[in-house]
This record gives C-alpha cells, structure tokens and sequence, in this order.
C-alpha cells in the first residue's frame, strides 16, 4: 500500500508541475497589460514603466513564473494588481463560501444518487427502475442555472422559505451560513446526483451479474443480502471515480451558481479577476482550483486501493 501511495504521489507532483507551466503560459500570452490597463490609454510613459516596478511586470516572464510558484509555495500567492491585497486573504474570505457550497452540493448529490441508484438497479425493467432513469434523465439535460432559476421562484420569491440570493456569513452561526447556500447547493447537486445515480445502476448491474454473485446466491444469502454484502462494495470503484471528478466540478465550475445566487466564492472571484485584467489573482485561483481537482484524484486512488485490494498486490 505504501508503495503504492508513494508513485501515486510522485504522479500528482509531476502533473502540479506540468500544470503551473501550463497556467502560466496560457495567462501570460494574453493580450494586453494589466498596468496599461488600469492607467488606461492617455498614460505617461514614466507613470507605466512605475507601475509596472511596482506590480513586477518589468523583469523576464521566467523570472516571473519562478517567484510566482516559489511564493505560492510557503504560502505567498503575490498581490492583486487591482485590489492591491495579498490574493491569499481574497482566496482565504472566498474559500470559505466555495469549499463548504461544494461540500455541501456533493453530500447532497450522494445522498440521492446512492439510494436511486440502488433502487433502480434492483428493480431492473420494473417501473421504479423507469421512473428513476427518466428522472435522471431529465436532470442531466436540464442546465443547473435554470434549476437555479426554479428554486428561486418557488423557494425564494413566492414561498420565501429562503433568500433569493446573497450570503448571511458564518458569523451568525453555521445554520445561518448554511441556510444561505442550501438553494445553491441543490441546484448544483441535482444534476451531479441524476450522472451519479446512473453510474450506481450500471456498476451495479454489472456485478450483479458477476459469478461470485450467484455463488453468493447458491448459498442461501438472499437477493436483498447478495446486493448489499457483496454488490454495493465492488461496485463503488466506478462511483469514488465520478464522486471525486464530481467534487473537482463543484469547486473549480460554480461561478454560474454564484453569480445567480451572488455568492461571494472563487468563482465570482475569478470572473472579476478576469475582467479587470487581475492576472496574478486568475493565475493564483486556477492553479489552486488545478491542485484541488489533482489532489481529489490522488485520494480517489488511495480509496480505489482500500476498496479493491487487487490493485495494491499490482504494484
């Protein structure tokens, strides 16, 4: 296991290093100058050669992406170009509205799609199976903005069992911040639980199907007994792999979300960044949400390896 753990490990360092090239190179060849920028076009030269002294824009881009990774590394991510604040602070305040949205979508997500899954692939071809494929169906090709947009207009605006938008804080207590992202979370959580429950009922078939299935059966477990004993376990392999990519959507892909909801997280982050031509703060988030999406994936791995002990005796 250790072993295994270990190239795993080499593995997300390597792809952390190919994507922060990558991140950098891709931002830095945008057009325009974030110092130009914020002058704007009747600047004197002097006034934009000082800016771009006092925003580093002046020595080599390697020079550049050296003190951009070696600052992120103890913790320095620079500063904004526009707020003109450490963007660790500004990654910090948003962090805390993101990562439990995500958490919190994904619990949710699991929550329906585990037992819809189950359900359907017991009960293969009858109408419950129907009736469950047709939901799911229906979630993954409806948008989750328009899910959004619904839940507003029933929740919010005529029920006003919640706000329409906006985020209460922490400081009021977790059931109030809670409460604030529950709208947002089941809009981002219906259409991750209807792929989710889909993957369930065919992993799930599929072992159904296994030998050792009908062994299980020929002697004396029940169906219900054979399903949850020995089904269920083997086939979570396919499902931690669509969770972990799930969770990596919920956190790097909800700035559509937040902006329906105003929510103050990574994703509105980003898009102003963008808009106002805050490279080092883009830079800086992406290559955060890149090693979250990466790091998920390591611990999907290391869980693929405490499900199947198979794939531990290969390495």
């Amino acid at each position: 296991m250790l072993r295994y753990a270990l190239k795993r490990l080499i593995s997300l360092v390597i792809s952390l290093a190919i994507a922060s090239v990558v991140i950098f190179a891709v931002i830095e060849v945008a057009p325009g100058d974030p110092a130009s920028f914020m002058l704007g076009v009747n600047v004197q030269a002097d006034t934009l050669a000082a800016l771009r002294v006092e925003l580093g824009l002046d020595v080599s881009k390697p020079r550049r992406y050296f003190n951009w990774v070696s600052g992120m590394l103890v913790g320095d991510f620079g500063t904004s170009y526009t707020y003109r604040t450490p963007v660790s602070q500004m990654i910090a305040d948003r962090l805390w509205v993101s990562l439990p949205l995500a958490l919190y979508a994904l619990t949710l997500s699991t929550l329906i799609a585990f037992p819809a899954g189950i359900y359907a692939a017991a009960r293969r071809g009858r109408p419950g199976d129907v009736a469950v494929m047709g939901a799911t169906q229906l979630g993954i090709a409806v948008p989750n903005f328009w899910f959004a947009m619904m839940l507003v207009l029933v929740f919010a605006i005529n029920l006003r069992w919640f706000n329409a938008g906006g985020f209460a804080g922490w400081d009021g207590g977790f059931w109030t911040g809670l409460h604030s992202l529950t709208l947002p979370a089941i809009a981002l959580a219906l259409p991750q639980a209807a792929i989710l429950a889909r993957v369930m009922r065919s992993a799930l078939l599929d072992i159904l199907g296994e030998d050792f299935m009908r062994t299980a059966r020929a002697k004396g477990l029940s169906r219900r007994q054979a399903l949850w004993r020995h089904g269920v376990r083997n086939a979570l392999i396919p499902v931690l792999t669509i969770i972990g990519l799930q969770f990596s959507f919920l956190l790097a892909g909800s700035i559509i979300i937040e902006q329906v909801f105003y929510l103050p997280g990574l994703g509105r982050l980003v898009f102003q960044a963008i808009s106002a031509r805050d490279l080092i703060v883009v830079e800086s988030v992406v290559m955060l949400l890149v090693f979250a999406v990466i790091t998920v994936n390591f611990l999907v791995d290391l869980a693929y390896a405490a499900v199947d002990p198979r794939l531990r005796s290969r390495t």
